[in-house]
């Protein structure tokens, strides 16, 4: 039995950055029983978006630990090239949706813009994909339809949602999901349970608990190079912490023993030797 995930969610976004190692623990527990697919909000439709994102996000790198850089962005810049860019993948090379996706949040949350061609192109080419095959496909009018049943469905959260509008965002008139946010779905008798915006792990797992007691849970991993070794990209130290359960200065102190270090923003992405691109 699998349990369907949407995953609501913006490159833009550093909270849904910072949300990245509950997602990846999530994925070490329950592997395979949970379906994941990806919708984009396109944070920057609303006005004012881009400004307030601009800023900076100095608070999450400190609190969460996620590799960001504290410092504000040259000018406010759209979401939407790089939605589009995740969406065109999605359709034209699925494989290579979630690593794209990953590669353009890295980018932009060590200072790069998203509304630039060269970092789209740039994410495209680290993970395998040619920059001039992506940016036909995202003028064709099957991704840009592709692209609006996204927006949409983010601008439509369920009855179940709109009860927590304190984690919704967007206009009064017109409330959408933040990024990151969850929809759970039981396929065999359509039960469901939302989860929109930041939460703790406990949160989802409660939820999943909750729709599919049969899960088997996956017990935390021991040691750092099982952590490393269990994906095809480099790590951030708090995500191999939540995995780990343990604190950052610990998590690191492993990782330094075992793993290359790659600087970024205030903290480092980790690989093991031979494994895995260096972020740039």
């Amino acid at each position: 039995m699998q349990l369907e995930v949407t995953h609501y969610t913006d490159p833009a976004c550093p909270f849904a950055f910072s949300a990245e190692p509950v997602r990846r623990r999530l994925r070490w527990h329950y592997g395979d029983q949970l379906a994941w697919r990806t919708r984009m909000i396109v944070l920057t439709l609303e006005p004012g978006e881009a400004e307030k994102l601009a800023e900076g996000a100095p608070g999450l790198q400190r609190r969460y630990g996620m590799p960001i850089d504290p410092a504000p962005y040259p000018r406010p810049a759209s979401s939407e090239p790089a939605c589009r860019a995740v969406v065109a993948a999605r359709l034209h090379a699925p494989a290579l949706e979630e690593p794209l996706l990953r590669r353009l949040r890295v980018r932009t949350m060590t200072g790069g813009l998203l509304d630039d061609p060269d970092l789209i192109a740039a994410a495209a080419a680290d993970v395998g994909l040619d920059a001039r095959d992506l940016r036909r496909w995202c003028d064709t009018d099957t991704v840009e339809e592709a692209l609006q049943v996204d927006i949409a469905a983010a601008r439509t959260p369920s009855g179940a949602a709109r009860a927590l509008d304190h984690k919704l965002g967007g206009p009064r008139g017109a409330r959408r999901y933040t990024a990151p946010s969850y929809e759970l779905v039981r396929p065999d008798d359509g039960r469901t349970a939302s989860i929109p915006g930041f939460n703790p792990i406990e949160a989802y797992e409660t939820a999943i608990a909750n729709l599919a007691p049969e899960l088997e849970r996956r017990a935390r991993p021991e040691r750092v190079e099982d952590v490393l070794a269990w994906t095809d990209e480099p790590l951030a130290t708090a995500e191999v912490a939540l995995l780990l359960q343990v604190d950052r200065d610990t998590a690191r102190r492993k990782l330094s023993r075992v793993a290359h270090p790659s600087p970024a923003g205030a903290d480092f992405y980790w690989r093991l030797p031979g494994r895995a691109t260096p972020v740039s």
